[in-house]
């Protein structure tokens, strides 16, 4: 994952996507409008900012990577595993439901979703082409969310598996994602050769998750080939991206955005 910069705004990009086909970017919280504690490119209203400052936002992300802002499709995000194909942009100040994952083959849609500790995974097909963005947390991990996506590729547009590109973005890394009994049990009930595989880690006598594992041994069950992996952990990285669990409720949320060039 390469770091790029339009002017004060900051981004990364993954060096596998071809660029002339598709557009992509993991937003930094750098660049935007936002005062503190969402300083300074949040794209959510979730945590109390104001909603000006969110689309002044919205627009010098679009505007950097030459989209435009009304192609955008986005979601209400509850954790989950439900996919939306997305076939058109958003109506007006509206979103494509409650949901974690958008899918597209439409060039004139651009899909954005906003994180702060969950994975961002960018899915590529280049053969079909089509485009999909998941937002995982633990419970979307669990559930495979990236499984249901990459089914929901293959149903809606025809892809195969093994065609498909996954980018696994920032979020919180093993190092510092400590969680209690209830979710080892479930990450072991959800993947059967969670320990072997190496996605709970004993620490001090509990256990720290990791997304990034979990997530990648997802989509290879999937069919999933190709994975690019980021390895930034956004509590590390707290001054690059915004992290829940490093600074509280009240902060802002970075996006990831994706969508093919006509």
């Amino acid at each position: 994952m390469q770091p790029q910069h339009t002017g004060a705004l900051r981004y990364y990009q993954f060096g596998g996507f071809d660029s002339a086909h598709v557009t992509h970017a993991v937003f930094t919280r750098h660049g935007g409008v936002s005062p503190a504690p969402y300083g300074s490119l949040n794209l959510s209203v979730s945590t109390g900012d104001a909603h000006d400052n969110v689309r002044a936002n919205r627009l010098r992300a679009f505007q950097a990577l030459g989209r435009a802002p009304e192609s955008v499709a986005d979601l209400w995000q509850v954790h989950s595993a439900r996919v939306v194909v997305a076939d058109t942009p958003n109506a007006p100040a509206d979103h494509k439901g409650q949901a974690d994952t958008l899918i597209t083959d439409r060039p004139e849609v651009t899909l954005l979703l906003r994180f702060a500790d969950c994975v961002p995974i960018l899915l590529y097909d280049p053969r079909r082409p089509a485009v999909g963005l998941v937002h995982a947390g633990w419970r979307g991990t669990l559930q495979k969310a990236v499984g249901s996506a990459v089914q929901a590729m293959t149903d809606a547009f025809g892809s195969r598996p093994g065609d498909i590109m996954a980018a696994i973005g920032p979020s919180i890394g093993p190092c510092h994602y400590q969680v209690g009994l209830e979710v080892v049990a479930q990450t072991r009930a959800a993947f059967q050769d969670a320990d072997d595989a190496g996605l709970l880690h004993p620490v001090n006598g509990g256990h720290h998750l990791d997304l990034w594992a979990a997530n990648a041994h997802a989509l290879r069950a999937a069919g999933v080939e190709y994975i690019e992996q980021a390895r930034l952990c956004t509590v590390c990285h707290q001054g690059e991206f915004f992290s829940h669990r490093a600074q509280g409720a009240v902060t802002g949320r970075f996006g990831a955005l994706i969508g093919l060039n006509a």
